[in-house]
């Protein structure tokens, strides 16, 4: 008996401590989880045609191979990260007091965050300068270098869009930080209910359904459609918007996709909204298992013409591990691509700042690695119709 009641003893001593880890842990992620939309904020996003039995739908809904996921863990590259940080430009605001020569800059900061200088006008996207794209501070994807130019230095920013509420597009540290600037922050429908919940006044927050454009200070900016999804609870899948955004000022056009795969519409963003001077399109963290994710290197290059794009600036890669193909292997296959049409492919160092209209001469900054071609590991979206020959 006696041994029993030390044995009884010990499990509830494990099991307290064991409640009281996992209360840290929850106390930790908690704020980063955001808040779920409701009141007029949940009636405006029921009315997006969208939104279909509780949660927002793609036209071309995901498809998945589920094995092909559990076991691409297994066969990882050996390059999914640089042995070394990648180089990096690093600067304070001081880069930016000369405005750009052709009117239309952009700052590469690492995976999908640029500061795009536009006619005049300032936007930020998917700002992301917490060391992991993670709600916990110490589990993760961690980044591979310091963001090259501190938050606090940036210039003042006009609008900052946010693409989709991911921890790697959405960063609750980072903004909190930003909010009490005086920007306003863009988003697709239910996303502002996760930056109310940490500080951003409700009057600085806009959220726009696909195709809803809104103007500021000047500047106007359209939500395109993306393919993707949602969520950062694993209970709530799909429940804000995901969106691309345009932003036309009065002599450029700029295109950044968020996330997404290959969907029909992209022409019709061209058609309607371009064309551009440059798209800012992913083209990084893929696999064949989950083609309607992420585009892929050959069709974020495809997904560029169809947006009647002049220069390409790839993005969505080189800072997170977040699939199991090499690191370099995105740009590698994107050169390939935009070598066979003729393409014009801009690739910034890490901070590096460049001018689509004046290009400079293309620059391997990255290692020479073995990647994958697009003949070993196809990236094929499905339901394109006839947009690709493999479309399924």
């Amino acid at each position: 008996m006696k041994i029993r009641s030390r044995l009884a003893r010990v499990a509830l001593g494990m099991g307290g401590v064991l409640a009281v880890v996992l209360a840290a842990i929850a106390a930790d992620a908690w704020p980063a989880l955001g808040a779920r939309a409701s009141g007029v904020r949940r009636v405006r996003m029921e009315r997006s045609p969208q939104w279909k039995d509780g949660h927002f739908e793609n036209p071309q809904p995901l498809w998945n191979d589920w094995w092909g996921s559990l076991s691409a863990m297994f066969k990882a590259s050996p390059d999914v990260g640089p042995a070394e940080p990648p180089p990096s430009v690093p600067g304070d605001r001081r880069r930016f007091d000369t405005p750009p020569a052709t009117g239309l800059r952009v700052t590469w900061l690492g995976h999908s965050t640029t500061l795009i200088e536009i006619d005049g006008h300032r936007v930020l996207t998917d700002p992301i300068w917490s060391e992991r794209a993670s709600p916990l501070s110490w589990v993760g994807p961690k980044r591979w270098y310091a963001p090259p130019v501190a938050l606090s230095e940036l210039p003042p920013i006009d609008a900052v869009v946010i693409s989709h509420d991911h921890y790697d597009h959405l960063d609750h540290p980072t903004v909190s930080a930003m909010k009490d600037w005086d920007t306003t922050f863009v988003v697709p429908l239910g996303v502002g209910a996760h930056l109310a919940a940490w500080g951003v006044p409700e009057a600085r927050i806009v959220e726009l359904d696909w195709w809803e454009h809104t103007r500021v200070r000047g500047l106007d900016i359209t939500a395109t459609p993306a393919r993707h999804a949602s969520g950062r609870t694993g209970l709530d899948k799909d429940a804000t918007l995901w969106a691309g955004f345009a932003l036309h000022g009065p002599a450029h056009r700029a295109f950044y996709s968020g996330d997404t795969g290959l969907f029909p519409a992209m022409k019709d963003i061209g058609a309607r909204l371009g064309p551009f001077d440059v798209t800012m399109i992913e083209v990084g963290q893929y696999h064949s298992a989950w083609p309607d994710w992420h585009i892929g290197p050959e069709q974020a290059v495809l997904a560029h013409r169809m947006l009647q794009g002049r220069v390409l600036l790839p993005v969505h890669w080189g800072l997170f591990t977040l699939a199991a193909h090499g690191w370099t292997e995105p740009i590698e296959r994107v050169l390939a691509a935009a070598e066979e049409g003729n393409d014009m492919v801009v690739v910034p160092r890490p901070g590096q700042s460049i001018e689509p209209g004046a290009p400079a001469p293309l620059e391997r900054w990255w290692p020479n690695l073995p990647w994958d071609t697009a003949a070993q590991h196809p990236i094929v979206s499905t339901q394109l119709g006839d947009i690709h020959p493999g479309g399924r």
